[in-house]
């Protein structure tokens, strides 16, 4: 290499930061903590928005109501004295060209340390007209583009350094110590180190065929567009440029996804499946009800992929109350009537004591053996089980994470079910799967998924969907209430009880707690029993002992209580027909597809039944949309992609839990139509006459670390 070379593209981008001019220990530390480690990791970090500052506004032509970009110097700072107590106000008076003007945050003391006088500053926002004062900028986002006084650790920033005004101008969010403007010359010097070519993971037919440009191309594009891009089109994320790198994330992602489900196709069980005559008999012999259509295609795809050398590896999922258990409990049956043990694993002690009492009736008059195994279960009870597991007598385990024991083995394990499977790390699923020769894997969950996610944190399963309900259901009459009208809907429920019919009250906690103002469980059980002195009232929590749980489940089942109070516990798997009233206290600080899983505890049975959301105070915006959404419709599938909207991904599942890939510019709700083109593409180069294998070749070990899943291999 010459020395003005520069460096080959690989060693420069998978440079680390810490390396680098003006990145200390301590900044080299805040990079890493927010994922930031090498070159690459920089370029691929978006701004979150861009500032057109060639189009400055001046002072004099501000309007309320408008939003505005000015640009000058700061001419005095200071907190100002209000008389609300505990409220502040930090005021700039600014000069541009044209005059002065004032500048306002209020609640935000700490800026009298950052904005001072004689610095050059940029800001955004809304005018206002307030009396007296009369015009001023408002809670502006704002950037020091010329300091006073420049910091030791070079933060200060060139007065003659254009890169902050008089363009396009992005905006990134900081990273500890680095503001916005350390980061923009960051990236504008790896930028400009760039060499002529870089390698393109996209092939070429790929890239032509979307129109998208270069790989170096693109990376200047997203950082520092040209002064005549559109500034909206931008801020959308939607320039050929931003699309180029979105696109290639998701494309490289469902490559590695593609790559797993070929690689998995090779491999065999030790023993496939048989179904004849005798497995039907065996089954219809168990069954309590006919199945909905959606019922019968899921167990029909699944049965497929039972009878296949190929193991299985399918999400079946559906709505609250489609039957999802019914269909695992067929399947379960053709893997013990060929022999095999099948292990259900549940996330808490309360759902498999329930998915026991279900199905241990069901198969009470068949020569299969069920058990139970939770953290919960006695020393004895578990090495009973454990001994039957191994020796082959038990045919059926239901348990928790207990069932991931190391000490715990099989006599031949070939299919396991996960109920609620975004609940478990993937650790604990891959252990349990494990304990088998390739087994059979069906993983359940009540909570419907997006399509977007679906093909992110279940893109290497096949997908069985159940959207019908049994016959006979009707949907739930659900109502916001204010607390201001308890009365009103404990008159409701008492109608219902005097009926015959039952009732949840659901608490979000247990006990009550200093830091937040909620009724607790316990507490109200008693004040309800005062209310409805003439029904049996119940209690039910998580810290109860397990034999506790099944004791109150059992009573509430039998119709001996009437209204039960519980937490969260109950959020899933608790089947009670003869239960048509859900009253859910502090509804504002659950989630959306919580709520859901809530109401779906009634509504099991032929007769009408009703939710009632209490909240309290004033609602938020976003919690207001929460309930107003459960009010509108009670479709699962439609409530997930609200969820969706106000939750984002991560929370909606739980990033690590779920398995969701760690992405750098992609976002899984804006970016959905690229998912699905970056899905189509890399299902066809995985096809094509080795069109994705030098991609691929250099896949394997970059994409677990990329991604933040298990290796595609």
């Amino acid at each position: 290499m010459t020395p003005n070379a520069h460096p080959a593209p690989v060693d420069l981008l998978n440079q680390e930061l810490r390396f680098q001019k003006g990145i200390g220990p301590r900044r080299a530390s805040e990079l890493q903590q927010a994922g930031v480690h090498t070159l690459d990791d920089l370029l691929h970090r978006f701004p979150i928005r861009f500032e057109d500052r060639s189009q400055l506004q001046r002072s004099t032509d501000l309007k309320p109501g408008d939003f505005a970009a000015l640009c000058g110097e700061v001419v005095s700072a200071g907190l100002r004295p209000t008389r609300r107590r505990g409220f502040t106000l930090f005021e700039i008076l600014v000069r541009d060209d044209a005059g002065l003007f004032r500048v306002v945050w209020m609640n935000q003391p700490f800026l009298q340390d950052v904005l001072k006088p004689g610095q050059r500053v940029s800001l955004y926002g809304k005018v206002e007209y307030r009396t007296p004062g009369g015009l001023r900028l408002s809670n502006p986002q704002y950037e020091v583009v010329t300091s006073a006084t420049p910091s030791d650790d070079g933060d200060g920033e060139d007065a003659e350094d254009t890169n902050h005004t008089g363009r396009i101008v992005p905006v990134y969010e900081r990273i500890g110590s680095l503001a916005t403007g350390h980061l923009r010359r960051l990236v504008l010097d790896t930028l400009k180190r760039l060499p002529t070519q870089l390698d393109d993971p996209l092939p070429d037919p790929v890239r032509v065929r979307h129109g998208l440009p270069g790989r170096r191309e693109a990376l200047w594009g997203a950082h520092f567009p040209e002064s005549e891009t559109n500034l909206d089109t931008l801020n959308r994320f939607r320039t050929p440029a931003q699309l180029r790198l979105i696109f290639e994330e998701l494309f490289l992602f469902q490559l590695g996804l593609a790559l797993r489900r070929r690689e998995r196709a090779s491999e065999r069980k030790p023993r496939v499946m048989r179904v004849d005559d005798r497995v039907r008999r065996s089954a219809l012999a168990v069954l309590p009800f006919r199945l909905t259509p959606g019922q019968k295609t899921a167990l029909r795809t699944i049965v497929e992929d039972l009878c296949r050398p190929q193991p299985m590896n399918r999400l079946l999922q559906g709505d609250v109350g489609c039957g999802k258990t019914i269909v695992a409990l067929l399947a379960a049956l053709v893997a013990m009537e060929n022999g095999l043990q099948v292990a259900l694993m549940a996330p808490t002690e309360l759902l498999a004591e329930q998915h026991y009492l279900s199905i241990a009736p069901l198969l009470s008059t068949s020569r299969f053996r069920v058990v139970l195994l939770t953290g919960g279960s006695g020393a004895k009870v578990r090495r009973e089980a454990a001994l039957a597991l191994e020796r082959g007598d038990a045919n059926l385990v239901i348990g928790t994470h207990a069932l991931v024991q190391q000490n715990l083995r099989f006599r031949e394990l070939g299919l396991v079910v996960i109920d609620e499977q975004h609940r478990f790390g993937v650790l604990q699923r891959a252990t349990l799967r494990d304990k088998g020769a390739l087994p059979d894997v069906l993983v359940m969950t009540a909570t419907p998924i997006p399509r977007t996610l679906a093909l992110t944190s279940y893109g290497d399963l096949d997908v069985s969907v159940i959207r019908d309900l049994p016959p006979g259901r009707r949907p739930i009459k659900t109502t916001v209430v204010s607390d201001a009208r308890r009365q009103g809907v404990y008159d409701f429920v008492g109608r219902q009880l005097k009926k015959g019919r039952q009732a949840y009250v659901v608490y979000p906690l247990i006990e009550d707690s200093e830091k937040v103002d909620l009724k607790a469980a316990t507490a109200m059980s008693e004040t309800l029993t005062t209310v409805f002195s003439d029904y049996a009232v119940g209690l039910l929590h998580g810290r109860m002992k397990s034999n506790e749980r099944e004791g109150v489940m059992r009573r509430f089942a039998a119709g001996a209580i009437d209204l039960l109070v519980a937490t969260t516990v109950i959020e899933v798997g608790v089947d009670v027909p003869n239960a048509t009233v859900m009253v859910v206290e502090h509804a504002e600080r659950f989630g959306l597809a919580q709520l859901h899983q809530l109401r779906g505890r009634v509504g099991r049975g032929a007769d009408q039944s009703y939710c009632r959301l209490l909240y309290q105070g004033k609602l938020t915006e976003t919690a207001r949309a929460r309930l107003s959404a459960l009010a509108r419709t009670t479709d699962g599938f439609e409530i997930a992609e609200e969820d969706l909207q106000l939750r984002g991904p991560g929370e909606m599942l739980g990033t690590r839990q779920s398995g969701l890939p760690t992405l750098r510019v992609a976002d899984l709700i804006r970016d959905h139509d690229v998912m699905e083109t970056a899905l189509r593409e890399a299902e066809a180069a995985l096809g094509s006459d080795g069109i994705a294998e030098p991609v691929l070749a250099k896949l394997d070990d970059a994409w677990t670390r990329r991604f933040g899943l298990a290796g595609v291999g």
